[in-house]
C-alpha cells in the first residue's frame, strides 16, 4: 500500500512538472507571436546583381518606383543649396554702441591725454565717429556661418568667392534678400574704418580714432538658427521620393537573367507597396496564425532535441525557463528596433545569445538554440538573407571561440574573433552583390563593432542567471580551481598529503575527460574537492601522517572503517557550508561510489574468524557515479592512492594496478548508472598507466641485441 502511494505522489508530480512545462513552453510561444510583426511577408528574396531564379515576374498593378538612397541624398544636397540662411536684424546693438560711444568719449579724451587739442575739436572727432558708425550699421554687421560658405559655387570660384552667401533679413517683420558681400563683418568694419579714417578725414589723431572706434563695432545681424532649419525641413519635404511608374503588367524580372540596378529598385518598389498593401487591407488574425504555427514548429524541434539528447535541461523546469525567456526576451529586443526604425539592426548583440548558451550549458545546445533564434528572426527582419547568414555565421564563429573556456581572456579575444568574422562576412556579402570595392563603405562596420561591444555584457548576464537559478558555468568553475579559494587553502594546511593526492587526481582526471570528452573544468573542480572531509581527521589517512604512530592501532577495523567512510559525509556537509555547487557535491557523494573499504574488512574477518561480519558496516552510502565525469573521477582517485604503495613502480606493476582496479570497478557495478563506455574506460586506463609512469619516472633504456642488431627495450626506474 505505501509503494502504491509513493508511485502516485511520483506520477502526481511528474504530471505537474508536465503541466507547468507545457504552460511555459505555450506562454514563450505567444509572446513571440505578440513580439512579431504583423504584416505578410513578400514571397520573394532577391540581391542585386544575383540571377532571378523564379518565373517572370508581372506587376500585378501600377506602383510608383523608389529612389535609391543615394539619389535621395543626392536630391536632398540640392535642395538644401537652395535653401538660404536667416538672420534677424538687432536694431538695438547700434543704437546701444552708437550711444555708448557718445558717452565714453570725453572720458577716453582726457584718458588719451588730448588736452592739447581744442573742445570743439573734439566735437570733430565724435562727429566723425557718429558718422562713421551710423554707416557701419546702417549697412550691417554678420558673423559668416561656415555652413553656407561656398554653397552652391563651383570649385573654380572657391577662392574668388569663398566668404560670400545669400541670405534672408527679417526686418520689422519684412523679409529682404542680401549677399554677405554687401555686409560687413567685424574685421571688415574695422577695416573700413581704419581706411576711411587714414585716406579722407583731416585729423591729427587718427589712430587714436581708429582704435576707439574698434570697440563699438558688433554684429546687428543674428543668425536664426530655428527659423532657417523650419526652412530646410519644409524643402525637404518637397522631395519625392518616386521616380517613374511600373505600369499593370509590365515586366519586372525575367527568369535566369541577372537582377540589374533598375530591376533591383522595382523589384524593391513593389516589396514595399505589397507589404504596405496587405498592412491596410490584409488579415491579421491569419497572419497571426500562420506565425504561431512557424513559430510552434521551430520552438517543439529545440524542445524535442533537448528531451532526446539534453534530457537533464529539458527536466529542470528552472533551466527551461532560463532558455525561453532569453529567447523571448531577445526577439522581443529585435522587434522593438525595427518597430522604432533605428538605423542598423546590427546595433542589436545578436551574439550575446549563444554565448551565453555555450557557457550556461554546451555546444550543441548553443548551436541548435541559435539556429532557431536565426530561423524565427527571419520571419520578420528586413534582407532576412543577409540578416540570417551574418549572424549564423557569426554565431557559430562565437560557440567554437569559447569551446574551451580556461582563461578570462578568451572573452576578449572571441569577440575579436566575432568581429573579424562580421566584416569579412560582411565584405564578401558585398562583392558577391556589387562586384565593386568601391561599393564596399566602412562606415557600415560600425554597427558591428557596436554590437560586439555590447556583446560583451554576456558576461555579467551570465553571472546574474548563475545566481538566480543556481546554474554553474565554466566561469564558476574556473574560480573553483583556484588553489588559494579559502577551502583549498584550508587544505592545503590542515591535511597537506590529502591536498597533493587531490592535485593528482585532478591532473589525471583532466587528461582523461580531455580524451574521451567531457567537461575539463568540472572534472578538475571535483577532484580538487573531492576529499575535503578528511580535514577533520586528517592523521586517520595515511597519506597525512607524518609519524610511525597510527591512530588506527586503538580503534577496531568497524572503528576505523567508519571513520575512513565518514570522510564524505563530513565533505558533504563542509560543501554546504561552504555553499559549493550541487554539481561539485556529487563528485564527494560518487568518488568510492558502493565499495567497500577492503582493508579494514578483511582485517575484520581475519581478527574474528568464527564471526559473521556486517559487511555493510565497511561499505560507502554511495550512490555510483552517474555521469562520465564522475565516474572517471571514481578511477582516477583510486589508482592514485593504489599507485602510493607501490614499492617498485615499474611497468608491469603500474599496468596491472591500472588494470585491476578497473576490473574491479566493473565487477562492484560502479559504473551502471554513468554514460561511460568500455571504450572510454580502456582509453581513460591507457592514459593513467602512461601519466603514472611518467609520475614515477619510469623510463625505457634502448639495449642493442649485439647477434640481431635490434634494439630491445629493458624498463628501469
Amino acid at each position: 500500500m505505501a509503494k502504491l502511494k509513493i508511485n502516485y505522489l511520483r506520477d502526481k508530480n511528474q504530471n505537474n512538472s508536465l503541466i507547468v512545462k507545457s504552460a511555459m513552453i505555450i506562454l514563450a510561444i505567444v509572446l513571440i507571436c505578440i513580439f512579431l510583426p504583423k504584416q505578410p511577408r513578400f514571397q520573394y528574396e532577391f540581391e542585386k546583381g544575383k540571377i532571378w531564379n523564379h518565373e517572370n515576374l508581372v506587376s500585378p498593378y501600377n506602383f510608383a518606383i523608389l529612389k535609391t538612397q543615394e539619389e535621395l541624398n543626392r536630391d536632398r544636397e540640392q535642395i538644401l543649396k537652395t535653401v538660404q540662411p536667416i538672420y534677424n536684424l538687432n536694431a538695438s546693438a547700434s543704437k546701444e554702441q552708437i550711444d555708448q560711444f557718445n558717452t565714453d568719449i570725453a572720458e577716453k579724451w582726457q584718458i588719451a591725454n588730448m588736452d592739447s587739442v581744442s573742445s570743439q575739436d573734439m566735437a570733430t572727432y565724435q562727429s566723425v565717429g557718429n558718422a562713421l558708425l551710423n554707416y557701419i550699421y546702417n549697412r550691417g554687421v554678420i558673423s559668416l556661418n561656415n555652413r553656407y560658405q561656398n554653397k552652391g559655387i563651383d570649385a573654380e570660384q572657391v577662392d574668388k568667392a569663398q566668404s560670400q552667401y545669400n541670405f534672408t533679413l527679417i526686418q520689422d517683420n519684412v523679409a529682404q534678400q542680401k549677399n554677405t558681400a554687401d555686409i560687413f563683418t567685424i574685421e571688415s568694419a574695422n577695416q573700413y574704418i581704419e581706411n576711411n579714417i587714414s585716406k579722407n578725414i583731416k585729423i591729427d589723431q587718427k589712430t587714436w580714432l581708429v582704435e576707439t572706434l574698434k570697440n563699438y563695432v558688433t554684429i546687428n545681424y543674428i543668425f536664426n538658427e530655428n527659423l532657417t532649419n523650419k526652412a530646410e525641413q519644409n524643402a525637404l519635404t518637397n522631395i519625392s521620393t518616386t521616380r517613374g511608374m511600373v505600369q499593370k503588367g509590365e515586366l519586372i524580372a525575367e527568369k535566369d537573367k541577372i537582377i540589374s540596378n533598375e530591376t533591383y529598385q522595382k523589384l524593391a518598389s513593389l516589396r514595399k507597396v505589397f507589404e504596405d498593401e496587405a498592412r491596410i487591407s490584409g488579415n491579421q488574425g491569419y497572419v497571426m496564425l500562420g506565425q504561431f504555427v512557424v513559430i510552434s514548429m521551430c520552438v517543439s524541434l529545440l524542445m524535442v532535441f533537448l528531451y532526446f539528447f539534453r534530457s537533464t535541461i529539458f527536466g529542470s523546469n528552472r533551466l527551461l525557463f532560463i532558455i525561453l525567456i532569453v529567447i523571448v526576451c531577445m526577439l522581443g529586443v529585435l522587434s522593438w528596433a525595427i518597430n522604432m526604425k533605428i538605423p542598423n539592426l546590427y546595433y542589436i548583440p545578436y551574439c550575446s545569445v549563444p554565448i551565453i548558451f555555450r557557457v550556461l550549458f554546451d555546444t550543441r545546445v548553443a548551436l541548435n538554440i541559435h539556429l532557431l533564434m536565426v530561423l524565427l528572426a527571419a520571419l520578420f527582419v528586413p534582407n532576412s538573407f543577409e540578416f540570417v547568414f551574418l549572424q549564423f555565421v557569426t554565431g557559430m564563429v562565437a560557440i567554437y571561440s569559447i569551446r574551451t573556456l580556461v582563461k578570462r581572456e578568451q572573452f576578449l579575444v572571441s569577440s575579436l574573433i566575432i568581429l573579424g568574422t562580421y566584416i569579412t562576412a560582411y565584405v564578401g556579402l558585398v562583392l558577391t552583390r556589387n562586384g565593386s570595392i568601391s561599393s564596399i563603405y566602412w562606415i557600415d562596420v560600425i554597427p558591428f563593432v557596436v554590437s560586439v561591444g555590447l556583446t560583451l555584457l554576456a558576461y555579467p548576464l551570465i553571472y546574474a542567471f548563475e545566481r538566480l537559478f543556481g546554474i554553474v558555468s565554466d566561469l564558476t568553475l574556473m574560480e573553483l580551481t583556484n588553489s588559494n579559494s579559502r577551502l583549498l587553502r584550508e587544505l592545503s594546511l590542515k591535511a597537506p598529503g590529502t591536498f597533493q593526492h587531490s592535485l593528482q587526481v585532478a591532473n589525471l582526471a583532466e587528461a582523461a575527460i580531455y580524451k574521451i570528452g567531457g567537461n575539463p573544468l568540472l572534472i578538475r573542480a571535483g577532484a580538487l574537492y573531492h576529499d575535503i572531509g578528511k580535514m577533520s581527521n586528517p592523521l586517520f589517512f595515511i597519506e597525512n601522517q607524518k609519524t610511525d604512530t597510527n591512530p588506527h592501532a586503538e580503534l577496531t577495523p568497524e572503528q576505523s572503517a567508519q571513520v575512513i567512510i565518514s570522510h564524505v559525509h563530513k565533505g558533504i556537509e563542509m560543501a554546504k557550508k561552504n555553499q559549493l555547487p550541487e554539481v561539485i557535491i556529487d563528485f564527494i557523494r560518487t568518488h568510492h561510489g558502493t565499495t567497500r573499504v577492503d582493508y579494514f574488512y578483511n582485517l575484520a574477518i581475519k581478527n574474528n574468524p568464527d564471526k559473521l561480519v556486517d559487511e555493510s558496516i565497511f561499505k560507502y552510502p554511495g550512490p555510483v557515479p552517474f555521469s562520465k565525469e564522475t565516474a572517471v573521477l571514481m578511477i582516477a582517485d583510486s589508482v592514485e592512492a593504489a599507485s602510493r604503495a607501490l614499492k617498485e613502480p615499474t611497468e608491469e606493476s603500474i599496468n596491472n594496478l591500472v588494470d585491476k582496479i578497473v576490473e574491479y570497478k566493473i565487477t562492484q557495478r560502479q559504473f551502471i548508472n554513468s554514460n561511460i563506455t568500455m571504450r572510454d574506460i580502456t582509453e581513460v586506463s591507457d592514459i593513467f598507466k602512461s601519466m603514472l609512469k611518467s609520475i614515477y619516472h619510469v623510463r625505457i633504456d634502448y639495449d642493442v641485441n649485439k647477434k640481431t642488431g635490434i634494439a630491445t627495450s629493458g624498463i628501469k626506474n
